[in-house]
């Protein structure tokens, strides 16, 4: 089933044709207002006067014993607006964003990929632990990020953060919680990357993959409960699908009728293994239906096609109060994060292709300068300005020191429990007694 300007297009459930065409209605859950079946083929029309009447089953008899065979199915369509020239074929699939926004999201983007660099370097040059870098996968975190409500609650996974610029991060945040310095509203105690903000509705960032996705789910039916008009988003990779946790977020999410849009980056690699290795379905996106909902396919390096869909989805999840599931289609250009050498599994040549011929933010500029908005002239000013405003930032997040050590004991407990207490103090007992083995010149002093 797919969304087709404004309708419902479903397939025959006998020989999957795309013939039966619905316009979506509002309707009781669980009651089905429309039949898809087109097929002439006698043998599978139903002879039995009666129908199934099992639990969870929206069938019906059939003399005929045939096995659904996956590679009958066509591939789910993959939505997009604009081709990688900048045009926009279907003029009433345009989103019409004014000029401001437009060129705020190739800010965004362009920004976020010089920070990348300088970052990604750093930590070559050790100075900071770890980086992984966003290469590629700008166009869903800034087209997704402009679609939702700030107030809208965001699950990441760890690179999404984009999305955390586009809501006003700012680049000082960025370099404080990746250098773990006083600075950091983490206070240090994050590995680099691991952003998060109250402030901005942005849960913090966990190692673990796919825990944040049972709790969204659980999230989503707490703002149902609460009838606030607002939606969780939840963004995971494919591989990140593979773990239970995916499973029994859909599954809950569905059945519960929570808000939430589970935003999916298939961007071909979980970590070091491709897709081929990974499932052997159409992808993430053929799951939806399956759990009940609502499903999408973008193309995640056209930034308007995402921007369309999660302003869809977050309607639909506000109007419907249900989920839907949106696999956005990208390619990870950078490696996995510095701990990772994609060039041990990815053929020569492979990213550098990707970085070419269908990268987001080369997409949204020809755009830009088909609407006479961006030349060469800007181009060369912003990246020489982008560029300044991240290395001044990368200096003054370096320059600063570590958080007091006594931090690491609060935050757990409302009032510090006595055993923790005593822990504290036998710290700060033995970092005293042998200073000489601890760097106790680039922290904050205990007090």
């Amino acid at each position: 089933m797919a969304a087709v300007g404004g309708r419902i297009v479903s397939r025959c459930v006998s020989c999957l044709s795309r013939t039966a065409v619905f316009r979506r209605i509002h309707r009781p859950r669980n009651i089905c207002t429309s039949t898809a079946v087109c097929c002439s083929k006698s043998e599978n029309v139903s002879h039995f006067e009666d129908k199934p009447e099992f639990p969870g089953s929206r069938s019906q008899f059939t003399s005929r014993l045939e096995f659904l065979e996956p590679d009958r199915f066509e591939g789910i369509p993959v939505y997009r607006v604009m081709s990688r020239n900048g045009e926009i074929p279907e003029k009433d699939q345009d989103p019409h964003l004014d000029k401001e926004t437009v060129l705020k999201m190739y800010h965004d983007m362009t920004l976020l990929n010089t920070m990348d660099r300088i970052l990604y370097e750093s930590q070559r040059q050790g100075r900071i632990s770890f980086y992984m870098t966003n290469y590629g996968e700008e166009g869903t975190h800034v087209g997704s990020a402009a679609a939702l409500d700030p107030r809208d609650l965001v699950f990441g996974q760890y690179r999404e953060a984009g999305v955390l610029m586009w809501r006003g991060f700012k680049l000082e945040n960025f370099m404080d919680q990746c250098y773990g310095n006083v600075g950091d509203k983490g206070k240090g105690r994050q590995m680099p990357v691991h952003y998060g903000s109250k402030d901005l509705n942005f849960v913090t960032i966990s190692s673990t993959l796919a825990t944040q996705m049972s709790q969204a789910a659980g999230a989503a039916y707490a703002f149902k409960r609460a009838q606030n008009n607002l939606c969780v988003i939840c963004y995971f990779g494919e591989g990140a699908a593979s773990e239970g946790d995916a499973h029994a977020a859909f599954n809950f999410a569905a059945t519960l009728d929570c808000p939430v849009i589970f935003f999916c980056r298939n961007n071909g690699y979980a970590i070091s293994t491709p897709t081929k290795d990974q499932y052997r379905g159409d992808g993430i996106a053929s799951r939806g239906p399956g759990y009940g909902m609502v499903t999408l396919r973008v193309d995640g390096n056209d930034t308007f096609a995402v921007y369309n869909s999660v302003k869809a989805a977050r309607d639909l999840c506000l109007r419907e109060s249900r989920p839907v599931l949106i696999e956005a289609m990208t390619y990870r250009i950078g490696h996995h994060s510095t701990s990772d050498d994609s060039s041990m599994y990815r053929e020569y040549g492979e990213a550098g292709y990707w970085a070419k011929k269908d990268n987001p933010i080369n997409r949204i500029r020809a755009y830009m300068e088909r609407q006479g908005w961006w030349d060469e002239k800007q181009e060369q000013e912003w990246m020489k300005d982008s560029r300044s405003r991240v290395l001044e930032a990368f200096s003054k997040a370096e320059a600063q020191k570590k958080p007091n050590p006594e931090l690491m004991f609060d935050d757990v407990y409302d009032e510090i429990p006595e055993h923790i207490k005593k822990q504290k103090d036998q710290m700060k007992q033995h970092v005293n007694q042998y200073k000489e083995f601890y760097p106790l010149d680039i922290h904050e002093e205990m007090t």
